[in-house]
């Protein structure tokens, strides 16, 4: 079961890390510490200068974290519940159980992430000339004016305009972009049709996602392309994003069918009882052998009387030496409840969809007070979809 680091809550809000998110640090740890920062401090030796890459990659981080609580706060504040943020290597992502109820809520729920980085860049500039006193920058030669800058000063003047260009960059209006979604909420509340009005924002949001697409081809080729130079590593990232972007919208305006079509269908309607369980105390061997090898069930919900405690997949015993299934209990293998991603039995049946899609799952266990009810797999739900009718989809 696919899993990030989860760091906790945060005003009611669960934080994960995308492992991929690892990928984001290193890359501008090395970025900073193999060019900017020894061309702006030639006098600091290699530890100082790695040390102070790595903070400002922490710190990066934890912009885009902000950027996505502000996002949470206000979206929470208007009635929508965002359940969790998890930061990953193309940005951040803030999980809503349902699309807001109304477009002024999706308007300032949108507008909140890019104007919390636009305030957080201007603080950052402001506090380094705090810091480090007026700064002024020869156009010429802009690294004698940041030469005399200390460490923290010259983590804050970078942080600005990244963060300002962070900001900015969102408000492209572009669907599932912030500026996407402000203009789906502007079309939205023009023309009183959420449907027509994501199609039209992800449409420019799959035009921006080809441009950007476009641009990387082309600067890996050699072009110079203004704002982002040339090269193979630049291209090729700003190619990954406009990949990411052009299908993002694309998979968001799907979406949105779907939700329209299950309407007010809840998990309790969609899950399926007729499931196999597995102890806790079971050898891993035995649940192999009457389990995984005589059933097509994909994983096994681990329960003691009737609560669950965890579930175990294939890839979960996969990971056990095979001469310790005959000596390693299902427990010592589970993924334990703590780490599972389980649905309520009256969360709406489009929330269990997009949990099994963030989290590369096939099944979801739906609890009540710690008891397993079901499971609901990707089947159960869009089988409702497509043979559910009338007033069956509407309970």
């Amino acid at each position: 079961m696919r899993q990030g680091l989860r760091l906790g809550r945060v005003f009611g809000v669960e934080i994960a890390l995308d492992w991929s998110l690892l990928i984001v640090v290193a890359l501008i740890t090395l970025a900073l510490a193999g060019g900017l920062l020894p061309d702006w401090h030639p006098d600091w030796g290699p530890g100082l200068v790695l040390l102070t890459a790595l903070v400002a990659a922490v710190l990066f981080v934890a912009s885009i974290l902000l950027h996505e609580l502000a996002h949470a706060v206000v979206g929470r504040r208007l009635g929508v519940r965002i359940s969790r943020i998890t930061l990953f290597v193309f940005g951040g992502m803030a999980h809503m159980e349902g699309e807001p109820e109304h477009w002024r809520a999706e308007l300032w729920m949108a507008l909140a992430g890019p104007v919390a980085s636009l305030l957080l860049g201007l603080l950052c500039l402001s506090a380094a000339g705090w810091i480090a006193g007026p700064i002024v920058l020869d156009p010429e030669h802009p690294a004698e004016g940041l030469s005399r800058l200390g460490p923290l000063a010259t983590i804050l003047v970078w942080l600005g305009p990244i963060n300002i260009i962070l900001g900015l960059f969102n408000l492209v209006p572009g669907f599932p972009l912030d500026g996407g979604r402000v203009l789906r909420a502007l079309l939205w509340g023009l023309t009183g049709d959420l449907n027509r009005s994501t199609l039209l924002a992800a449409s420019v949001g799959q035009a921006f996602g080809w441009t950007l697409m476009a641009l990387g081809l082309a600067m890996i080729l050699g072009a110079r392309v203004p704002l982002f130079g040339s090269g193979l590593v630049g291209g090729l990232w700003l190619a990954l994003i406009g990949w990411f972007l052009a299908n993002a919208a694309r998979q968001s305006y799907q979406f949105r069918l779907i939700e329209d079509r299950l309407g007010a269908l809840t998990v309790q309607r969609v899950m399926h009882r007729d499931y196999r369980v597995a102890a806790p105390d079971a050898t891993v061997q035995t649940l192999v052998d009457e389990g995984f090898l005589t059933h097509s069930q994909h994983a096994y919900p681990v329960v003691d009387g009737e609560q669950l405690r965890g579930m175990v997949s294939l890839g979960d015993i996969r990971r056990l030496p095979r001469d310790q299934w005959p000596l390693q209990p299902v427990a010592a293998v589970m993924t334990p409840l703590e780490r599972l991603h389980g649905v309520a039995p009256s969360a709406p049946a489009t929330r269990a969809l997009a949990v099994l899609g963030e989290q590369g799952v096939n099944q979801l266990p739906v609890v009540e007070a710690g008891r397993l009810l079901g499971l609901v797999t990707r089947e159960d739900v869009l089988k409702w979809m497509f043979l559910g009718t009338g007033s069956r989809l509407e309970s």
